[in-house]
């Protein structure tokens, strides 16, 4: 079903089962809908109508959007160039009415579609998101437009969260500036809300995405200096805790990038101490934070500062359960692969990736280490599992 229309897939998935009048009435949209969507009149929906559609149908709404390429389409209402031009759009400047062509939403709606999108940025879904990001955000902008002064505020905010998962997911698309565009639209939405953990977190994705682009001495200062105008004095809850400490785990991987070694040791140190107060781990403000974080983070400033042997040792402090997202996992699995790799240990780096591969082949499709690894280990020997591994990384040579 992959290259077939919305509508087609509806009406296969529909099958015998349910009338168009039964699936509208279960998915709790109207059968004109349905109809429209099924015949080719309309080509898609807003995203909460779809995800309704696909409950109803007891499929994942992937299966309604079909397997996007998660890359740039020269098709303007498909994938990241629909994003770009939703996250440039001037229809606020062209007086045509309503500058918003999405549909709004309840708030409950509008936040079950964030938390969509945060779920699949979190697994490493990438490609799915390339294809729900710019109908999600026309929603929630709409939403917030049409929101009324006592739901302005958590409108905002959803729309901060929104804009914030597309900037986080830009990156790994490769679509760096697009992802910066995003990052400092979601600042300046939640300036409409009253959240003031939200805005700090916010500032620790900027100081995430220059540290993607080099820039490590502004990024420490910007989550140094975040942590400190939030850092939680007397008996704070987790939440505020979480908060301050994911800054802190963010300004000592600056440090280390930028080679301030016992920096970031402080640094992590201190998150440490953090995650211990708290005891546990937790997601708050859509960011993970507590002793398995840490635990991450110490192996890859180890590795950041090519201390590979470090790297291996405290790799073994990661709680036996770690309640950290398949994401991360992944790219812990990636930091200690490198490791081994660069003290020679090939076999161990390969199976290491191997896990990470059948974890997240979403995730390991869209990284460049897992590829640097894999060209470094093709530079010592060739066993089949590698050439293999490499021939789907799209490695060759």
């Amino acid at each position: 079903m992959g290259n077939t229309s919305i509508g087609v897939r509806i009406r296969e998935l529909r099958g015998r089962v349910l009338t168009q009048q039964q699936l509208a009435d279960r998915a709790g949209v109207s059968v004109d809908l349905v109809r429209k969507l099924e015949q080719g009149i309309r080509q898609t929906a807003s995203i909460g109508s779809l995800q309704r559609i696909a409950r109803a149908l007891d499929v994942d709404i992937s299966e309604l959007l079909g397997r996007p390429a998660g890359i740039p389409s020269t098709d303007p209402d498909a994938g990241i160039v629909a994003v770009r031009r939703v996250l440039t759009s001037v229809d606020d400047l062209l007086d045509d009415g309503d500058p918003t062509p999405g549909e709004a939403s309840t708030l409950v709606d509008a936040r079950r579609i964030v938390e969509y999108a945060w779920g699949a940025y979190w697994s490493g879904r990438y490609a799915l998101l390339s294809a729900v990001l710019a109908p999600t955000l026309h929603q929630l902008r709409a939403t917030a437009r049409a929101a009324n002064e006592g739901e302005r505020a958590a409108a905002a905010e959803l729309l901060a969260r929104g804009l914030w998962v597309t900037g986080c997911s830009l990156v790994h698309l490769g679509q760096h500036d697009a992802a910066f565009l995003a990052v400092r639209q979601a600042l300046a939405a939640a300036q409409g809300g009253s959240d003031e953990l939200l805005s700090a977190t916010l500032r620790g994705s900027v100081a995430w995405q220059l540290l993607g682009r080099g820039r490590y001495e502004e990024a420490r200062r910007l989550a140094v200096r975040t942590a400190e105008a939030i850092e939680p004095l007397g008996d704070a809850p987790p939440t505020h805790l979480s908060a301050f400490g994911s800054l802190v785990l963010t300004a000592a991987t600056a440090a280390a990038r930028d080679q301030r070694s016992a920096e970031a040791a402080h640094l992590v140190g201190q998150a440490d101490a953090v995650a211990r107060r708290i005891g546990h781990d937790r997601r708050d403000y859509e960011t993970y934070f507590g002793p398995s974080q840490v635990a991450m983070q110490r192996v890859d400033v180890a590795v950041v500062t090519e201390d590979y042997t470090t790297a291996l040792t405290v790799a073994r402090r990661m709680p036996r359960t770690p309640s950290l997202p398949l994401a991360s996992r992944a790219r812990h699995l990636a930091d200690r692969a490198l490791a081994h790799a660069r003290l020679g240990h090939q076999q161990q780096a390969l199976d290491i990736l191997l896990s990470a591969e059948r974890m997240a082949p979403d995730w390991m499709s869209h990284q460049t280490m897992p590829r640097r690894i894999v060209s470094e280990l093709l530079a010592r020997e060739r066993p089949s599992r590698l050439r293999g591994l490499a021939e789907r990384l799209g490695i060759f040579g």
